[in-house]
């Protein structure tokens, strides 16, 4: 039998043995395996261990994993770097029964529970506890399958001891299972996994949702760190695809980037089919800097309250989700994203529209403040288009391009004057020239204008 069989089949009847010993020591007398919501798992690396995932006193300083070593093959030596042989030959914390059960009540004592938080070390010289508990990691010497099996296992009193106290057996079952546990609840709960950095396994007294509520044994778990440490290094996935089918299967967000950029694409995309389509009166992409993606009216629900015009606005100027992402532009630029911003949008149409109304006018810019840009719809009935447009269609001889249509040039010309708009910043004496070249009136005189009737047409007058 080769040495993977009968490493199997010894791990079967470690747990065999041990569900069978609980049952036949008293009914009363929980079996942690029997109880996990998912069953408790071996693997082999391909160094020849067989490791599980020791109950959360595997979480390091930045939130890393790293796996207890249990049983090594005869006659292979592995390779080590010197930091697995530092993490394989650190000391494995051991109380008494006695003297666990005596710091469990002191900690009950003081904090109500037994959530008792991961790397949680007992100070030096701590008068309440025992000093064998002292600078010893409580939950990781309390909270894994050794010291149950040594010390609880056969022995009824202290299942009910511990019970009496709030011991948290959910604790028992491998590390992995209990993150699995909380992420399929923190998906229930907001219908994402974009599981902050900083967010840790609320207890249930300060669940704010009352109809889901954590699981016991995940109370306190530094989920976030956990999943940072998943996509950037690959903990508890890493040779497993098991594991990583379970995380695909739940949505995991492997890279939040893209996740975010395609998230906003999908809104540009939406608005430019839906809210202002290209195919029609404009031709530009323009999303209102405090535009909110509202709830309903055919948005996609993932889509709700999206800060579309922040984020576009951020795009520009910051080069969000584009930045060193070429492929990205490229997409965006596709359904008509422009990067010059809506000032220097509403620039180009004012300038064009302005350069149209001064040729009409024989180089002279002088437009009414309630002037709008007109459509052929527009034209005046009581003059004939073809003694104007040389007997083409007027829809296509009309000189104001679509997307000027209603724009209201004479508001904007306005503005110009009375508050220097499109005026402000580098541009500002390259656009005054170009007005000037126009033959924009800048002081205005009072009273009627004369107008040819060509022109009263063609400007809508």
């Amino acid at each position: 039998m080769c040495r993977m069989t009968k490493l199997i089949a010894k791990q079967f009847l470690f747990v065999f043995s041990l569900s069978q010993s609980t049952a036949e020591t008293s009914a009363s007398v929980p079996n942690p395996l029997l109880s996990l919501p998912i069953l408790l798992s071996f693997s082999s690396n391909t160094n020849g261990y067989t490791s599980i995932l020791s109950p959360w006193s595997s979480i390091t300083g930045r939130g890393g994993i790293r796996e207890v070593q249990l049983e090594q093959h005869r006659g292979i030596r592995p390779n080590k770097s010197k930091k697995q042989k530092k993490v394989l030959s650190r000391p494995k914390e051991t109380l008494s029964y006695q003297s666990a059960i005596q710091a469990l009540r002191t900690y009950h004592s003081i904090h109500g529970n037994l959530v008792i938080p991961r790397r949680y070390t007992i100070p030096d010289g701590a008068a309440d506890y025992p000093i064998e508990t002292h600078n010893k990691d409580l939950a990781s010497a309390v909270y894994n399958m050794n010291w149950w099996q040594q010390n609880v296992r056969s022995h009824a009193d202290r299942v009910a001891e511990l019970n009496q106290i709030g011991f948290i057996w959910e604790r028992l079952q491998p590390e992995w299972n209990l993150v699995v546990e909380a992420l399929i609840t923190y998906n229930n709960l907001f219908g994402n996994l974009l599981v902050p950095s900083s967010f840790v396994v609320p207890c249930s007294s300060n669940n704010t949702d009352d109809t889901i509520e954590w699981p016991r044994g995940t109370w306190g778990i530094p989920l976030g760190r956990c999943v940072r440490s998943i996509r950037s290094r690959q903990d508890f996935v890493q040779g497993k695809p098991d594991r990583l089918a379970q995380l695909i299967a739940m949505g995991f967000v492997w890279d939040v980037s893209e996740y975010q950029f395609r998230k906003c694409f999908r809104a540009i995309e939406y608005y430019t089919r839906n809210v202002a389509p290209l195919g029609g009166r404009k031709k530009t992409l323009r999303i209102p800097n405090t535009f909110v993606v509202p709830s309903g009216e055919g948005w996609p629900e993932e889509l709700w309250n999206y800060p579309l015009g922040a984020k576009c606005c951020a795009i520009r100027q910051k080069g969000l989700f584009v930045k060193d992402a070429p492929e990205r532009k490229a997409a965006l630029e596709e359904i008509g994203f422009q990067w010059s911003g809506n000032a220097s949008l509403g620039w180009l149409e004012v300038v064009h529209a302005a350069a149209i109304y001064s040729q009409i006018h024989g180089r002279q810019l002088n437009v009414p403040q309630t002037f709008v840009v007109p459509s052929p719809s527009n034209y005046s009935s009581r003059i004939s288009p073809l003694s104007v447009f040389g007997g083409g269609s007027i829809n296509e001889t009309w000189p104001w391009p679509e997307k000027l249509w209603g724009l209201k040039l004479g508001q904007r010309l306005k503005d110009i004057r009375l508050k220097g708009r499109y005026l402000k910043g580098k541009s500002a004496n390259a656009r005054r020239m170009q007005l000037d070249a126009l033959g924009f009136v800048w002081k205005p005189e009072r009273g009627p204008r004369l107008i040819t009737q060509t022109s009263q047409m063609l400007s809508g007058n």
